[in-house]
């Protein structure tokens, strides 16, 4: 594949797709209570992934709302499906579709119709991540919310210090611009929204970290372990020895039992609102 070109790094196999879902886990309730909806919502979620958190946001809406989830990867949209095959009598309100974020399979009458139009984890795999929050702004009702949430991956803290770890983390990070995405697209969520028009800007932090003795410290270690795992085959490609990976993710491993062990990592949050034409 040539360099620039956009492709989820972590892949879809079965492992990645568990990875996601624990992932989802402990993240989904803190994002849930960000979005603060109201119960009467239209919300359209682009790059659902494995839909937990569409499904999350259906169910707080309940009959009164509706969300709709775009998904590009079919292997991605199947998985969702099954795991949410015995929800899915409780959730008549979520409807997923496969389809690309830059092109979403909106039928003519659904845009301008969404009162939140969502993205999570999406923009630091794409080449232009304007162009997705152009589509959102388009998809959105005249005062409707946007809502981004991504990564800016030089954030990431972890104490005592493993170099080894830290050195095969920027190893990954430089992945990203090979192919022309960016891995700190976070901290430009306010400038993307302002530049679509948005008004009513804000941004914070979701806070995605724990250390030791909390009961989701081994998931997050895991997790970190996991992202590292899923590109191993990338940063191979890009020269990182098989014997120098092993070892590292064998350390950060060993690391996570430490009863000092503590790790930060937020993700980055900004939402606006669209105008209400004069």
């Amino acid at each position: 594949m040539a360099d620039g070109e956009p492709r989820y790094v972590h892949g879809t196999d079965p492992q990645e797709q568990e990875r996601l879902s624990r992932m989802n886990a402990f993240i989904n309730q803190p994002a849930l209570a960000k979005l603060n909806l109201q119960g009467h919502e239209k919300v359209l979620d682009l790059g659902c992934g494995l839909a937990q958190l569409s499904a999350a946001m259906a169910t707080v809406l309940q009959a009164a709302g509706s969300v709709l989830g775009i998904e590009q990867s079919r292997e991605q949209l199947q998985e969702a499906r099954q795991r949410l095959a015995t929800d899915r009598p409780r959730l008549q309100n979520l409807e997923l579709r496969q389809g690309n974020a830059l092109q979403p399979p909106l039928e003519a009458g659904e845009w301008q119709q969404f009162d939140l139009v969502h993205a999570r984890f999406l923009l630091e795999h794409l080449t232009d991540p304007m162009a997705a929050v152009e589509i959102m702004w388009e998809a959105a009702k005249p005062g409707g919310r946007l809502v981004l949430q991504d990564d800016d991956h030089q954030v990431l803290r972890m104490w005592p210090d493993v170099p080894k770890v830290m050195d095969l983390w920027q190893r990954y990070v430089a992945l990203y611009p090979k192919r022309g995405m960016d891995p700190f697209v976070g901290r430009r969520l306010v400038q993307l929204l302002h530049q679509a028009g948005a008004e009513a800007l804000h941004n914070d932090f979701l806070f995605f970290g724990a250390c030791s003795g909390d009961p989701i410290f081994p998931d997050v270690v895991n997790n970190f372990a996991g992202v590292l795992v899923s590109a191993k085959q990338d940063l191979l490609d890009q020269g990182v020895s098989a014997s120098f990976f092993e070892q590292t993710i064998s350390e950060l491993k060993q690391w996570g039992t430490r009863p000092d062990a503590a790790l930060w990592y937020p993700i980055c949050w900004a939402e606006g609102r669209k105008p209400i034409e004069p």
